[in-house]
Order: structure tokens, then sequence, then C-alpha cells
């Protein structure tokens, strides 16, 4: 029995698919992600000396930036909590170091509204710590990698459950383990010098010969920031990637990956969004188009 086709419909007739209307909003995970973790939080006045703050997600702060919001909460009050959790008497700084600190220089500041969470367990705390970060000031990807690292060696859980206990990408999740194994001095080269992200990831994929010791050396003092630089440092040494490993930059993004990115772009500028949401928006697209040329 012949097959039968469906008759040829000309491009002008065809129906156009909106590529955007599944697409999960970014904004929408991160709230209901953050509800859920901060479910059964009181909040109450604590006075900042009964404060104490450990070990935070967030290492690099601006100096800059801690002052103007200073002067903001300084005329404005704290508009957003912080968030500790009650261990014994004492309160532990959960989220919100920023925000502590800056009140620590205002001298008639004594004590600030906070979300007190009792009872969670080190898992919670650290995903907590987490959600809370990459949904306010930009957080460096050393430290992204070092927490997500963290709570990995912390819950021995794997990429796939991470992925669903901190709200990121599996692809990311991946690229931030492999960063957090890297020598540490060239992580802390990488926020000395504001070195580009994947300069590290494309580095660690070179094979280990001298070529990738001359290659480190100029991370670390900062000659090799941007990815430019580091290919015209593997064409000088003649370094080669690992066995098994493609450069990305080799790759190309599909036809149908094309058109996805095109259709991302077109309906966000017909969309009438808030400054918030247009960076989260612009941050989902740019997870998108790192993940199709991954």
């Amino acid at each position: 029995m012949a097959k039968e086709f469906a008759p040829r419909v000309s491009k002008r007739k065809r129906k156009k698919i909106d590529l955007t209307e599944n697409l999960i909003d970014k904004k929408h995970v991160i709230r209901a992600n953050d509800d859920r973790l901060l479910e059964g939080a009181r909040l109450q006045t604590v006075k900042l000396k009964d404060i104490e703050v450990r070990k935070q997600v967030r290492t690099k702060f601006n100096d800059s930036s801690i002052k103007e919001l200073a002067t903001n909460i300084k005329e404005n009050g704290l508009i957003q909590p912080l968030v500790i959790h009650r261990e014994g008497s004492k309160y532990v700084l959960i989220c919100g170091e920023r925000r502590f600190r800056a009140m620590g220089t205002i001298k008639e500041m004594i004590e600030a509204p906070c979300f007190v969470l009792e009872n969670k367990t080190k898992q919670e705390l650290m995903a907590i710590q987490f959600s809370e970060n990459s949904a306010r000031e930009d957080l460096h990807y050393i430290d992204q990698a070092d927490s997500i690292m963290g709570y990995q060696q912390l819950t021995g859980a794997s990429e796939r459950k991470i992925q669903s206990a901190l709200g990121i990408s599996k692809s990311e999740v991946h690229r931030c383990l492999l960063i957090a194994k890297l020598p540490a001095n060239v992580k802390e080269a990488a926020k000395v010098h504001n070195t580009e992200k994947y300069v590290l990831l494309e580095w660690d994929a070179l094979e280990d010969n001298p070529a990738k010791k001359i290659i480190r050396d100029g991370i670390i003092s900062g000659k090799i920031t941007k990815r430019l630089q580091l290919k015209r440092a593997i064409t000088a040494n003649k370094a080669t990637v690992k066995s098994g490993k493609t450069s990305r930059t080799k790759r190309k993004p599909t036809a149908s990956a094309n058109l996805l990115m095109k259709a991302l772009k077109a309906k966000s500028q017909d969309m009438q969004l808030d400054a918030q949401t247009k960076k989260l928006l612009n941050e989902l697209m740019k997870d998108a188009k790192e993940m199709v040329e991954l």
C-alpha cells in the first residue's frame, strides 16, 4: 500500500511555530525555588552583634558598591531582610553578606529585620545561599563553581540532582565542576584579572606538557584573559587539545539551534518587560547559546 503524504503548502500559507511559547520563565523558577527553600522562615528583628558570618558562597566584594549600598540603606532602610539560621543562642548569616557589611558601616544601625530559619540541613542552607546570590549582584563564576563543588562533596549528589536542587542547567553544573577542580592559583588569578570563563575551560582541555604550563603562567600573570589571547598563545606554543576532546570554537550550532536563538531574540524585543525580567531573559538566552555551541 502506497504511503500517503500531506498536500504541499506554500511558504506564505505555512503555519508559523512560536519556538519560545513553551520555554520556562527563569524568573519564576528562581522565585519558586526560593519560596520552597525559605518555607517556614519567621520574620523578626535581630541585633547585628548576635549574627555570626561564616564562609559564604560569595568571596569577591566591590568596596564602592558596598558604600553605595550603605548610603541607600541609610536613606531608605533595609528593603530586603537578611536570611539567618538559628543555632542555639546564636544566629548564622546565610544570605545578605553585602547588606550585612554595608550596615556594619552605619554607626546608628544595631539591628535588622531577618528571615529566621530553624532546623535546616547543611544541604538546604547551601542551596538557599546559592539561589539568593545567583539572583542578585552577579556572582563570580569561580565562587559559583566552588559552591557547587562544595554542595556535591557534602551531599554526594549527581550533576542532575544538583541541577534540580539549585535550579541551573546540567551543562552549567558540569562546567562549574570542571572549573572547581582547577589549580587554586589559576582560579584566584581569574578573579583578580576578570578572566573569561572559557579561557580556563579551554586551557584545562589542553595536553599536559610544557606548552600548557607556559599558557598557565600567562593566565596567572593576567596576560591571557580573553579567548582570542588564549587562541594566539595556543598557536604560538603549538599546544594541543587532549585526545577525545574537541575545542568549542570549532563547532557550529545547527540550523534549528540558530532558528531558536533568533526566535528568542525576536520574542524578547516584542515583549514589554521590566529591567529585572530583561536581565533574567538575557541570562537564559546566554545559557541557551552556550548549550547549543557545546
